[in-house]
């Protein structure tokens, strides 16, 4: 038998596949399976274009009609109508899955056939098959559905220190074999708080740092791999756990109770907070109406004092789950070491305190005085303090008080993270006066009084030198004469009408 040439070969192909009967089926893209998350959303690829028969594609392409259909479970013979669109563009739904699927009108005419279904759900896993048909041509693709869970329990929201368990499994028939954890990217191992059972993970007091992307990954004994992310949001306070407030005695105060998310977000919108203060053997409670918008719940006291200070408790009502945060009141104080009025010269102790140290607080004392170019802040040091240090202890010591010292000494507390918080005390001196230095309009005002008061007093120092002239007697001729000497005439003509009088 002669060996039939390679070109003919290949064109008896051509010719043979084109010899299609009418109505036959071809089955592509067999073996596709895709994987989604319960909740999210799928493709399913199906990628199809018609053969031709000597009909431009337009004229194909307004016939074209699809037909998606899902094997039973039970039954895989059995099909099932998931979604049809015939070429007129009329729309058949199966009502369980309504209005979860859907298929691109403008991508039909480009041959994209894909099904979405959205949102996922754990009974949608299976084998799906789409029928295109082009006139009497039809073809078809099979897809496999596999849905993996990650089940919350309790559902959401997941609230701050209230135990989660976390599972992660999947429509594959196979055993499973392993199941491995991992937090924003990082394996998550046995621990006091994270335990492992049965491929679950068990979050004994969940926290805000919790939050972020949770991710399973199931190893089966066929040694098919499975994975699924879950983004985790747990809702809970802002800011450091168990913090303390840091207040000045006499001063305001607010004490915050903020969560780290809006409670609209998890579709709650009744919330309420509550404040609780034990102090002397009494319970204080102060309630704040409910605050749909906000995530803020302070409370604010005017004025603070170390009766004031302790142990605070905000407890958030959120649908119908409670978050509570326990918070420190810590007030500063300054105590002198002498009660009442400061003599100049006299030993001062100033004591600064804090009502609930923490043990890594330490002080600073500084100075508040001013200059010709504005109000300085100075630290504390030599000039009439113990030594040439500066004063970081709690005490404030001035061995002699002198009019440098006056006015305000502020007590600063600090801590690893920076300044905390300050008090002020304000020193004055018994009899020490302040006033700012002269101006020259002043200064003209004081000579002008002291030349007016010289000639004032010049004047009645003559008048009253003639007073005492005009009574002398007369059986003094000689005193007279002498007097008359300096005397005007007008005075003397005046003393001679005197003695005139006197005569008669």
């Amino acid at each position: 038998m002669r060996p039939v040439p390679p070109v003919l070969f290949l064109t008896l192909l051509a010719i043979n596949a084109g010899n299609i009967l009418p109505g036959a089926a071809e089955v592509e893209n067999r073996g596709q399976k895709v994987w989604a998350r319960e909740g999210s959303s799928a493709l399913l690829p199906c990628y199809l274009s018609p053969r031709k028969h000597g009909k431009s594609r337009k004229q194909q392409s307004d016939r074209t009609s699809v037909l998606w259909k899902r094997h039973g479970a039970s039954a895989p013979q059995e099909l099932h109508v998931v979604l049809e669109v015939e070429y007129t563009g009329l729309r058949k739904t199966a009502l369980p899955m309504r209005p979860r699927v859907s298929v691109l009108d403008s991508a039909l005419r480009n041959g994209n056939f894909s099904l979405h279904i959205n949102p996922v759900r754990s009974d949608d896993a299976g084998l799906y098959e789409a029928q295109v048909t082009y006139n009497t041509e039809v073809q078809s693709c099979q897809v496999e559905l596999g849905v993996v869970t990650v089940t919350l329990s309790p559902p959401r929201p997941v609230v701050e220190n209230e135990p989660l368990l976390l599972s992660c499994n999947s429509s594959h028939q196979a055993s499973l074999v392993e199941t491995c954890w991992f937090h924003n990217g990082r394996p998550v191992l046995d621990s006091g708080a994270f335990c492992s059972l049965h491929g679950a993970l068990y979050i004994l007091r969940p926290t805000v740092s919790d939050s972020g992307s949770w991710h399973c990954q199931l190893r089966y004994a066929d040694n098919e791999i499975i994975s699924a992310t879950h983004s985790l949001q747990v809702l809970g306070f802002d800011g450091p756990t168990n913090p303390v407030v840091y207040a000045a005695a006499g001063s305001a105060a607010d004490l915050p109770c903020t969560l780290n998310y809006l409670p609209s977000a998890f579709g709650i919108h009744v919330v309420k907070a509550h404040w609780s203060h034990f102090v002397g053997g009494h319970l204080q409670n102060w309630s704040i109406l409910q605050n749909q918008s906000s995530r803020s719940f302070p409370l604010h006291l005017p004025v603070v004092g170390p009766g004031d200070a302790g142990r605070y408790c905000c407890a958030v009502t959120v649908g119908n789950k409670m978050l509570s945060r326990d918070m420190t009141l810590a007030v500063i104080t300054v105590t002198p070491g002498i009660q009442g009025p400061v003599s100049e010269g006299s030993h001062l102790l100033l004591t600064c305190s804090l009502t609930h140290p923490q043990g890594h607080e330490h002080f600073q004392w500084k100075h508040l005085s001013s200059d010709s170019a504005g109000k300085k802040l100075t630290v504390a040091t030599s000039h009439n303090l113990k030594d040439s240090r500066v004063q970081t202890g709690p005490i404030l010591e001035i061995p002699q008080v002198s009019q440098k010292d006056v006015g305000i000494w502020e007590c600063s507390v600090y801590g690893p993270e920076g300044r905390l918080g300050s008090v002020e005390y304000g020193l004055q001196i018994t009899g020490a006066q302040v006033s700012g230095p002269p101006t020259i309009f002043s200064g003209q005002v004081t000579f002008g009084l002291m030349l007016t008061l010289f000639f004032l007093l010049m004047i009645c120092v003559l008048a009253l030198g003639l007073q005492k002239r005009a009574r002398l007697p007369a059986s003094f001729p000689a005193l007279e004469r002498i007097v008359a000497v300096t005397v005007p005439k007008e005075m003397e003509e005046n003393q001679k009408e005197t003695n005139q009088q006197t005569e008669c």
